[in-house]
């Protein structure tokens, strides 16, 4: 096991892993920019170096003084955490180069799974479904021509796109160009590259994705799913496990066809692959593989009684899983509601700035992951969620009502939160029924503004 990790990012994300490092007997180093020097995960971590300026591109993203901050501090291995450069196949190869251990899969895998449109071959390679779609395209030209022969509606996806960014749905052929030239051209800003590619738009999917782990000792397992169809704009705001869609069969298929991925990759570590499912729960199709642990891990860890992170590190210092994984079976059902400092009321406006008052809920099931505190303020140079609450019952019904509850208790005052419009959904009767895909919440917000 290693003496020393260190963590590349922020957030909470950086102190579940710091946590996670102390129950393993592991020392942790915590990076941070200047906005971050007061954040929870630098006060906890056993030596903290700061690496730049609030934006992200000056700290967070600058690998040389990551890799430095590795050096002075004789840390063995990084944690990426998710987000910043968890998924940069040129830093999990810088990290490997300067001899630190990468807790990840291997810069290859990274690369191969990482560009949507060879993850999308890949799966197909390996017989995994996938829907009707282009290869890279040259231009919009080529993209017209090819979504007449697929047949409208699509999905224009920058290949090298994450998080929503670089996606745009078409109805219609005049639409299309302009539509195109916006997904590009805000891939290219995001990721420095704007190619593009096609996908059938499967109409009123949900949004299943299974999580899977390996280990360099031929252990190569999956841990279920996670229903993450309540988003807006792509980005997720309620995710439950297991979906209340899925039938066994159905589960059952989806998970041997993950297994078989990682597998034929020869994945090595935790990661996740995401599928859209049609509304009559029949077919399902590959979308892409995140190649690092999702910010909604959690409801995973309630539901299959274990802890990713931490075997994430110990598959990187050379261990097999714990045998308590490779046995682990569901149990109860979990939901997880991200907290982002944002006005729900006022076009989920980001709402940086001094919380006055911190309280968080608690009580049996109920888990709260988060770096903030009463006095903290809240940078507005990241991403805006601020805290994940997590409960965990013994039925779908159980968990709705104490996730209501949760909410309620819930105290934050000095900025706004994402809260009250989480309050909406979880006490609506289509998220109680299940009735829902990722179009809910735009055409429940459609409903609302129209009332």
């Amino acid at each position: 096991m290693f003496k020393r990790v260190l963590v590349a990012n922020r957030g909470e994300i950086a102190l579940r892993i710091i946590r996670a490092c102390r129950e393993l007997g592991v020392e942790s180093v915590a990076v941070y920019s200047e906005a971050d020097v007061d954040s929870m995960h630098v006060q906890l971590a056993d030596e903290a170096v700061c690496i730049g300026k609030a934006a992200s591109k000056d700290s967070y993203l600058k690998a040389d003084r990551i890799i430095a901050a590795a050096e002075i501090t004789e840390s063995e291995a990084i944690h990426p955490g998710y987000g910043f450069l968890s998924e940069n196949a040129r830093f999990a190869e810088i990290c490997s180069s300067c001899n630190f251990q990468f807790i990840g899969p291997s810069a290859q895998v990274i690369s191969t799974m990482g560009d949507k449109a060879t993850a999308r071959a890949t799966a197909v390679a390996n017989g995994v479904p996938v829907t009707p779609g282009s290869e890279i395209l040259a231009d919009e030209d080529e993209g017209l021509a090819e979504a007449k022969r697929i047949g409208f509606p699509v999905m224009i996806k920058a290949t090298a796109g994450g998080g929503g960014r670089g996606m745009r749905p078409c109805f219609k052929e005049e639409d299309f160009r302009s539509l195109y030239k916006a997904a590009s051209n805000e891939a290219i800003a995001c990721f420095g590259n704007g190619d593009c590619y096609l996908e059938k738009l499967v109409l009123n999917p949900h949004h299943i994705e299974f999580q899977i782990i390996a280990d360099r000792h031929g252990n190569f397992i999956q841990l279920g799913e996670r229903d993450c169809s309540m988003q807006r704009r792509n980005q997720k705001i309620i995710e439950e496990c297991p979906s209340p869609l899925l039938t066994p069969e159905l589960r059952k298929r989806m998970g041997e066809a993950s297994v078989n991925l990682i597998k034929a990759i020869g994945y090595e570590n935790a990661g996740t692959i995401e599928y859209l499912v049609d509304d009559k729960a029949e077919n399902f199709y590959f979308m892409e593989m995140n190649t690092r642990i999702q910010v909604e891990h959690p409801v995973t860890e309630e539901v299959m009684g274990c802890e990713l992170i931490k075997e994430q590190i110990r598959i990187a210092a050379g261990e097999p899983l714990s045998q308590h994984v490779l046995k682990s079976q569901p149990r109860g059902h979990s939901i997880e509601c991200r907290i982002n400092a944002e006005d729900p009321y006022n076009n989920f406006t980001p709402s940086p700035g001094r919380i006055d008052l911190w309280y968080a809920p608690g009580g049996k099931g109920v888990r709260v992951d988060t770096h903030v505190y009463s006095g903290y303020t809240v940078p507005p140079h990241y991403d805006s969620m601020i805290a994940k609450l997590i409960v965990t019952a013994a039925t779908r019904e159980i968990a709705i009502s104490r996730m209501k509850r949760a909410l309620g208790e819930f105290m934050i005052q000095g900025i706004k939160t994402t809260i009250p419009f989480q309050q909406e959904i979880i006490d609506h009767p289509d998220f109680k029924s299940g009735n829902y895909d990722i179009g809910w919440v735009s055409r429940f917000l459609e409903e609302r503004q129209g009332s």
